[in-house]
């Protein structure tokens, strides 16, 4: 490129103020010049086209963002029908059903975790999660659930196991409830890692014949992804979550575009710190793809990304 195509775009100033709408505050990023403005701006763009022209939209995140008010962000987006597929981490099972017949408290980071060990309560960053309100609850309403599902059949597979789980919950900002509702998977690939995963352990040590078909999901996914004309992700943190996503997309030859919000860094290897780029080294992103790698913590800007389309 020439100098004078470099110079296309000034930067102009933004104003906000108590009438400024999101969507305004939104549009006004991508012509700040703005670090962090227009990654964002481009994120929204991006998700226009992902949500609207798509045919198959993956949402991946961890588990510990449904322990915040974020879990209501993230019900909406499955309620409005924005993305066709969910990948997530058993935690967010076990968030989603304790924060449905359960209360979860606002703490801080700098608090004792041995005071709070003796008054019988769990930190999760700055959220407080008491003992009342997460295994034994959790234990409460998943063994019933499981031999109701013991009595029908011996095998089942995840996806249909939380799909059915989510369609007893009647909690409008859960995320099962809404995912149920709508009739969209949520895959959970490390499904024995947490409290419902211990939940199937636990019922599986007083049922051997209750088998759990992993590679069904896997053979389920295989259909959404070999069926997929056009895909798309996005994709919020990393680990298990993001890599089973951008993973199964590179059997299609990856994905058509993908916005990644993270907060770690690339140096140490990581997938989490990975930028997208990486992953069209190995085929698991389209090089002609749109995408975009947003650095920010998600409970501040997925709802400032996301809002528009609510």
């Amino acid at each position: 490129m020439n100098r004078k195509d470099l110079l296309q775009r000034k930067v102009n100033d933004f104003h906000v103020n108590g009438k400024t709408t999101l969507k305004e505050l939104v549009d006004s990023f991508g012509e700040s010049g703005g670090f962090s403005t227009e990654k964002v701006y481009s994120g929204t763009k991006i998700l226009s086209e992902m949500f609207s022209e798509t045919n198959t939209t993956f949402l991946s995140f961890p588990a510990d963002i449904i322990s915040t008010g974020l879990r209501g962000v993230i019900s909406d987006i499955i309620s409005k029908g924005l993305v066709d597929v969910v990948i997530t981490t058993c935690g967010t099972l076990d968030h989603d059903i304790a924060r449905a017949y359960g209360a979860y408290y606002c703490g801080e980071f700098s608090m004792s975790d041995i005071m709070l060990r003796e008054q019988g309560i769990n930190r999760l960053g700055n959220v407080l999660v008491p003992d009342e309100s997460y295994g034994t609850l959790i234990e409460n309403n998943v063994q019933p659930f499981l031999e109701e599902k013991y009595r029908e059949k011996k095998e089942w597979a995840p996806v249909d196991l939380i799909m059915d789980f989510g369609k007893t919950m009647k909690d409008t900002s859960s995320i099962l409830h809404q995912a149920s509702a709508k009739n969209i998977p949520i895959f959970v690939p490390g499904i024995t890692d947490g409290s419902f995963g211990a939940q199937l352990w636990s019922f599986y040590e007083t049922h051997r014949d209750f088998k759990i078909n992993i590679l069904e999901d896997e053979h389920r996914l295989a259909d959404i992804i070999y069926d997929s004309k056009k895909s798309g992700a996005l994709m919020i943190g990393g680990g298990i979550s993001k890599h089973h996503t951008i993973w199964w997309n590179q059997f299609r030859n990856g994905l058509d575009s993908a916005v990644y919000l993270t907060t770690a860094q690339e140096y140490d290897g990581s997938l989490s710190g990975a930028k997208l780029e990486e992953a069209i080294s190995w085929g698991k992103l389209k090089p002609k793809a749109r995408f975009v790698n947003i650095t920010g913590e998600a409970t501040v800007i997925l709802p400032i990304l996301v809002g528009g389309f609510l």
